[in-house]
């Protein structure tokens, strides 16, 4: 029998499964299946151990087998992102015994598991929905409201993470946005909750929330056959506590329809990847490297700072993505040895090249260059983004199966405001995304205009539109205030990114 344990982050093992019992064989193929919802936004590890079942124990069903009673083969562990980026989503693991880990030589001894996974037919599915709302009450002063929706999903922690998000409706009450495709994978089931809240566009990044409501995907069908309105609420605060207040304005559904599509996942299978680039941001404003107070203090204790918390996190979760992990990694802002100030330079100190090997050879380069270059100004992006739509553009031209997503890293406002915009105009047509991340307590305002989905697609200065949108920010004092995954957050939106990109130009996955 195999029992199943998903690792949490805190080192907890939960068990999730046990497969059925099967008699007398040393090559057993177990039947049972086991269904878990796929995020792409972290790692999911995999506890898999074997137990020999007791002859007198047969005849009892396995949920009441007591585990301490029974035998154990061994154990083998793996993340669900390896497993779904193997071409034939399988993978065999050494069965290793706990006591005999230790020392290695009885331990290949124990055999080896083969896991397979396969995606659920359902999880094709990909949900085409029209929104609109009615009687919107007014946030602007002298005019009406410019009002977008943004989509959330409910992780079991409670915190919501947005999956998705419409265009801006200029001065209407009555919104009807155009249409938003939900795959049924993203967001878990058809039945998962999902937070749907109305805001009020303010271009300098806080836009005031009108009302929102919680429906599952279900829901949404049932009020399109219904033809039925949703009331929106808003959250009030009533003494100390908050009260939903329930308004006059409704959500309505005015087109809900489920069509099959190829999945993030297919895309995997039929051999595409998921390449990470890395550009961290070495201006003065971040402090002198060396004094505790500054945001690049490598602590002489391991704890890491928020640039290396950044590359850490991010990374871990797209490096199964990413098959040689050779990672591009640049720094920008400051001034190498007896050089002049560079907006992008190799962080391994190379003229020649600019990868380094694995998430620690990230984490190397970048405290290798804190110490041979002198931090310097000012906060310019249009350099690296454009040396990352250089990589993406030479890969396009080659024909190979690569998606890109470059991670900024900075503390400050950016002085290249619309040399950025005409950067990320140009790469949005390029198999690229963009995260930004903002440590630090400066104001960010800025990156939420870049973040196109908050507002309106960017447009360059020769009145070129975006073709989509490829930026997503968040500010890292969001994750140490517990209140959302800074990953998550970050993350959740590339699948989206990568179908949007395939999708506009008819790039089938190969079976």
């Amino acid at each position: 029998m195999v029992v199943v344990y998903i690792k949490e982050r805190d080192g907890a093992i939960n068990e999730v499964f046990r497969t059925e019992v099967v008699l007398n064989s040393l090559t057993p193929t177990w039947i049972a299946k086991y269904t878990i919802t796929y995020h792409f936004e972290v790692v999911q590890n995999l506890l898999f151990k074997v137990f020999d079942v007791d002859t007198q124990y047969h005849n009892v069903e396995v949920k009441m087998l007591k585990l301490e009673e029974q035998q154990s083969l061994g154990e083998a562990y793996c993340t669900l992102s390896e497993l779904v980026t193997k071409p034939n989503r399988s993978l065999t693991l050494d069965l290793i015994r706990r006591e005999e880990s230790v020392s290695s030589t009885h331990s290949q001894h124990c055999g080896k598991l083969t896991v397979h996974a396969e995606e659920c037919f359902s999880s094709k599915s990909t949900a085409d929905i029209i929104l609109r709302c009615i009687d919107l009450e007014s946030k602007d002063l002298f005019s009406k409201s410019d009002p977008f929706l943004v989509i959330s999903k409910l992780v079991e922690s409670g915190t919501s993470i947005p999956v998705c998000k419409t265009e801006v409706l200029k001065n209407d009450h009555n919104p009807t946005w155009k249409p938003v495709f939900l795959n049924i994978q993203q967001v878990g089931s058809k039945d998962s909750p999902l937070v749907i809240e109305c805001f009020n566009f303010n271009s300098n990044g806080k836009h005031d929330l009108i009302g929102k409501v919680q429906k599952s995907l279900a829901d949404l069908e049932k009020l399109h056959l219904g033809r039925e309105g949703e009331n929106l609420y808003l959250p009030t605060l009533v003494g100390h506590n908050y009260e939903n207040k329930i308004l006059n304005s409704k959500l309505l559904v005015d087109k809900f329809s489920e069509t099959v599509q190829h999945t993030f996942l297919d895309y995997l299978a039929g051999g595409f990847e998921l390449n990470f680039m890395v550009a961290i941001d070495f201006t003065a404003s971040n402090g002198n490297p060396r004094l505790p107070d500054s945001l690049h203090y490598i602590d002489p204790s391991g704890r890491l700072n928020a640039y290396q918390k950044a590359i850490y996190e991010v990374g871990e979760v797209l490096q199964f993505y990413d098959a040689d992990k050779r990672y591009p990694a640049w720094g920008f802002g400051a001034r190498p040895i007896d050089g002049p100030v560079s907006h992008c330079f190799n962080l391994n100190g190379s003229s020649n090249y600019c990868e380094v090997q694995g998430i620690q050879g990230i984490m190397m380069a970048y405290t290798s260059a804190l110490f041979n270059v002198s931090l310097a100004g000012p906060t310019l992006f249009g350099h690296v983004i454009n040396r990352a739509s250089v990589v993406a553009c030479d890969s396009l031209s080659t024909g190979a199966k690569k998606y890109f997503a470059l991670l900024i890293i900075t503390d400050g406002v950016i002085t290249d405001l619309q040399e950025t915009k005409d950067a990320l105009v140009k790469a949005s047509d390029l198999p690229l995304s963009i995260l930004i991340v903002g440590v630090g307590g400066a104001d960010f305002k800025e990156m939420e205009i870049l973040d196109a989905v908050k507002g309106e697609r960017l447009e360059s200065t020769t009145g070129c539109i975006a073709s989509r949108d490829i930026v997503q920010f968040v500010p890292f004092r969001d994750l140490q205030s517990g209140e959302i995954s800074m990953v998550g957050a970050l993350l959740a939106e590339l699948p989206t990114q990568f179908l949007t990109y395939m999708r506009r130009r008819d790039i089938k996955p190969s079976t």
